[in-house]
């Protein structure tokens, strides 16, 4: 099965998300079999990760696999007959290629029988199908130090171009000389940041009712002099940076503004585990807008859980009850910092400022066409040579597009 639309799941509004709901009672799994779970490795999912595991018993092995790789593990992973994992979790753009290759299966049946504790839009319907149930919401927002910014003498910025300018004046007083940090590791990270600039901008990354690329305009250029006017304020091993390593160098103190994930948000202020002088004096805010935009220039993103296709139904059964117990308001109750939930009970804290700014504020959905991880890929590689200085834009577009519509014709998406 190709996917030829543009998915609309998962495009309610936060507030709705956050709405109330019926509380879950202990695990009490009915049936035996096994859970494997897949997942991303962030604070947030391990969380979730341990409450499920905590749902072992004699009769239902629980286990979990928390890597970075996950994308590139799940599709082998769930291709195996049995699926390696039954459990797979996701976000806008992971389900996609599941979907694409039918490895996931509709839990309708599932919902109905062990669902009680869920809200409705925590439930991502595909083709009148639901196929994956949300549970946070998440997004790069702006981090920044609110002793640095008003020692500096400046607002908190609300755009690129006055980030930029408080780079400078931070630069100029002489109280940070790399004042910035950015996810610019050539990969995924990189990608992702084209596409956060390029969604502020307003403009598609598609030809309307098409898969033909549409990112070689001004507001392509725009971006990417943005992406690297910035480097000009970070550490000269910028290129080095992942969201995982940005967050090490503000936990040490040595950036004053930042775009990083909400999910990361918690543990940025927490002085149980973070540099108790960066937490007390870090503030949150929705990411920049660019261009003389007037939307937060980040991805509004869902996480959710998935079940494998490739599977017995009893494992599929524990594998859904489990996983609902992993994200149970009990959970987001003794967790209420981990994370921006989607679940009945969650009162936003100080550390979903950022997400739900973006929401509030207009951000766009990171789009869930099946090719744009093709185009995602394209930027993961092509991009390399821009940020690291040695190509212009106009040619750094041009290889994106190149790679792009090699992979999307292979694809059969172009002819």
């Amino acid at each position: 099965m190709k996917l030829s639309r543009t998915f609309t799941a998962g495009a309610v509004s936060l507030a709705a998300l956050l709405a109330g709901g019926v509380a879950f009672a202990e695990c009490g799994i009915q049936g035996a079999g096994n859970v494997a779970i897949l997942s991303n490795d962030f604070e947030a999912l391990r969380i979730v990760n341990g409450v499920a595991m905590s749902c072992a018993t004699a009769d239902v092995t629980v286990s979990a696999n928390a890597t970075t790789e996950h994308k590139n593990i799940q599709g082998p992973a769930l291709t195996a007959n049995p699926a390696e994992y039954t459990v797979a979790m996701v976000a806008n753009n992971s389900i996609v290629p599941l979907l694409n290759d039918d490895l996931i299966r509709p839990l309708d049946d599932l919902v109905a029988k062990y669902g009680a504790s869920l809200q409705p839009n925590q439930l991502i319907t595909i083709d009148g199908k639901v196929m994956a149930i949300a549970f946070m919401g998440n997004g790069q927002h702006l981090f920044y130090r609110k002793d640095i910014l008003e020692k500096a003498g400046v607002a908190v910025p609300t755009s690129y171009e006055e980030m930029l300018a408080a780079a400078q004046a931070i630069k100029d007083a002489g109280l940070m000389e790399y004042p910035l940090a950015a996810a610019d590791k050539p990969g995924w990270d990189l990608a992702a940041e084209f596409v956060n600039m390029y969604l502020g901008t307003g403009d598609e990354f598609f030809a309307p009712g098409s898969a033909e690329l549409a990112i070689d305009n001004d507001n392509g250029r725009k971006v990417l002099e943005t992406m690297r006017a910035m480097t000009t304020f970070m550490n000269p091993d910028y290129l080095t940076y992942d969201a995982n390593e940005i967050s090490k160098v503000w936990d040490a103190g040595n950036v004053a503004m930042m775009n990083q994930w909400g999910s990361l948000a918690g543990a940025a202020i927490d002085p149980a585990t973070a540099n108790p002088d960066v937490a007390a004096n870090t503030g949150f805010a929705p990411a920049p807008t660019i261009g003389g935009g007037t939307i937060p220039a980040a991805a509004l993103w869902w996480d959710g859980f998935t079940i494998a296709k490739n599977i017995s139904d009893a494992d599929a059964e524990v594998s859904f009850q489990a996983m609902v117990k992993g994200i149970s308001p009990e959970t987001v109750a003794a967790n209420p910092a981990a994370a921006t939930w989607l679940v009945a009970g969650y009162e936003p804290g100080p550390a979903a400022v950022g997400v739900i700014g973006n929401a509030n504020g207009g951000a766009r959905a990171y789009p869930m066409q099946p090719y744009m991880g093709l185009l995602h890929t394209a930027l993961s590689a092509e991009l390399a040579d821009f940020i690291a200085g040695k190509e212009d834009a106009d040619q750094a577009l041009a290889d994106v597009k190149a790679a792009y519509d090699t992979a999307a014709k292979e694809a059969g998406f172009l002819n």
